[in-house]
This record gives structure tokens, C-alpha cells and sequence, in this order.
């Protein structure tokens, strides 16, 4: 049975009602709601081994490792600072025997398979990766950012590259889960054309009646069944979370789609 989470004082910081810590840098990209999100986009009782591709720190696996205590987790992470933070995480939260962290290039084959990552491994795979394209964007001069916030490569052909990477590391009938931006899902569908289907989209809302500020989106490796939209989900009511989104932050609802 997993550890309680300890918390030296000052250092980590809490998500999922205190359940969770997190070491993270002190400058740079800082995991958020989007992690929190993507891990509750996870099946309730998914208790298989669940890929996170770009993993960072490790907000979304370790989220979802602690809500799904049948899971067990893989941290894909090609920075060596950040793989490290992420190791330290696993500890940290009581997980070492339920997780491991591959550093790797996620994009790269040949560096996946150096790091003991097989493809077609996993019934899951998660993924929050950059949003940005390089030539439309305009960088963070701060590296950390810079990396998290903007995909390698340019166009949409660096996105596809990045969904047929977390694709091939799926189990035939293994499923995808990706959080990004409204505005790149025709780029998004498309990258998955050929390679999955049975694909759900699911719109996030800041406020209700205000445009979607994510998409969360779902598929089946090798599915041929249609897409389905999904019931939006609103994550704020005046100044505070809505009741959902609250239950969703503390680690105790998965969203139901």
C-alpha cells in the first residue's frame, strides 16, 4: 500500500487537497490545472500501466496513479532537470514501486528504446504536451518555458509527429488522452486519421456562456468508430471553482465522459 505524502516545509507544492506534492522549478513551466485535468479524464478504475508523454515533474501520471490505485505509471520526460524533480516526485509521494521515470526523447524511437520504453506497452496514454508552434509564437527567453509551452519541430507536422509517438507506445485498442487548445483540433484530428478512432471531445470552459479554453479529447488506437462531442465541462461559478471542477481539484470525481 502506497505511503502518505510528506511535505518538507516549503519545498513542494500540494495539489489534489494535500494529497499530492510536487517539487517543481523555481522558475519556468509550473504544473497547474491542465495536469489535474488530464488526469481526471482517465477511466475511474483504470488499473493498467498509463504512459505520460512530456510528463514534466510527473503532475498528471502521479495524479492519476493516486486516484487509480490500480495504476501503475511511466514518466516520459526528455529533460534531464525536470526527470530528475520527477524521480524525486515519485518518492516524495510514496510511489517508487508504482512508477518509473523514462528519460527520453518521446519523439525519437531509437531514444525510446534506449531508455527501456517498448512501443505498444501501455492500455493508456496520457499527454499535455507544448501548445505553441514555434513559428507562431514568440518564445520565453526562460528555457523552462520555453520547452514546455512550444513544440519541436514547426506546423502541424510537429504535432502529428508528437500524437503518432504517444500512439505507438499504445496497446492496439490502448487508449489516447490529450489536453490542448481549441483552435488546433482540426490539426489534431487529422494527426489522428488512420491511426484512431472512436475519438471523444470534451470542451472546457471557464466560465459558462465564455468560448472553450481546452479541449480534452479521447481515442482508441485502431477504432474506426465515429466522433463524439461530449458534455462541456465549466470550471468556474463567479470566483470560485464550480462544484465539479472543486470535487475534480481535491481528487475526488473523474470526469464522466
Amino acid at each position: 500500500m502506497d505511503e502518505p505524502a510528506q511535505a518538507p516545509s516549503g519545498e513542494p507544492d500540494a495539489f489534489l487537497g494535500g494529497r499530492l506534492f510536487l517539487r517543481q522549478p523555481e522558475r519556468g513551466h509550473r504544473a497547474g490545472t491542465d495536469a489535474i485535468l488530464l488526469a481526471a479524464a482517465a477511466p475511474a478504475e483504470y488499473a493498467d500501466l498509463a504512459l505520460d508523454v512530456g510528463s514534466g515533474v510527473g503532475a498528471a501520471g502521479l495524479a492519476l496513479a493516486l486516484t487509480r490505485r490500480g495504476a501503475k505509471v511511466g514518466l516520459i520526460e526528455n529533460d534531464p532537470r525536470t526527470a530528475d524533480l520527477a524521480r524525486e516526485n515519485l518518492v516524495l509521494n510514496g510511489m517508487p514501486d508504482r512508477g518509473q521515470v523514462f528519460e527520453a526523447d518521446a519523439l525519437s524511437p531509437r531514444s525510446r528504446r534506449a531508455a527501456g520504453l517498448a512501443d505498444e506497452s501501455a492500455g493508456l496514454v496520457i499527454s499535455n504536451p507544448p501548445f505553441f508552434d514555434a513559428r507562431r509564437s514568440r518564445p520565453s527567453p526562460d528555457e523552462g518555458k520555453r520547452r514546455a509551452h512550444v513544440m519541436p519541430g514547426e506546423g502541424a507536422g510537429a504535432l502529428e509527429a508528437w500524437i503518432a509517438a504517444c500512439l505507438a507506445l499504445a496497446r492496439p485498442g490502448g487508449s489516447f488522452i490529450l489536453i490542448h487548445r481549441p483552435e488546433n483540433l482540426a490539426a489534431i484530428l487529422a494527426s489522428l486519421e488512420g491511426r484512431a478512432g472512436g475519438v471523444t471531445v470534451l470542451p472546457v470552459h471557464a466560465r459558462e456562456g465564455a468560448p472553450a479554453i481546452r479541449i480534452l479529447l479521447r481515442a482508441k488506437k485502431g477504432s474506426r468508430a465515429p466522433l463524439s462531442i461530449a458534455p462541456a465541462l465549466t470550471l468556474h461559478e463567479g470566483s470560485r471553482f464550480t462544484a465539479i471542477a472543486e470535487a475534480i481539484h481535491r481528487g475526488d470525481a473523474a470526469i464522466d465522459w
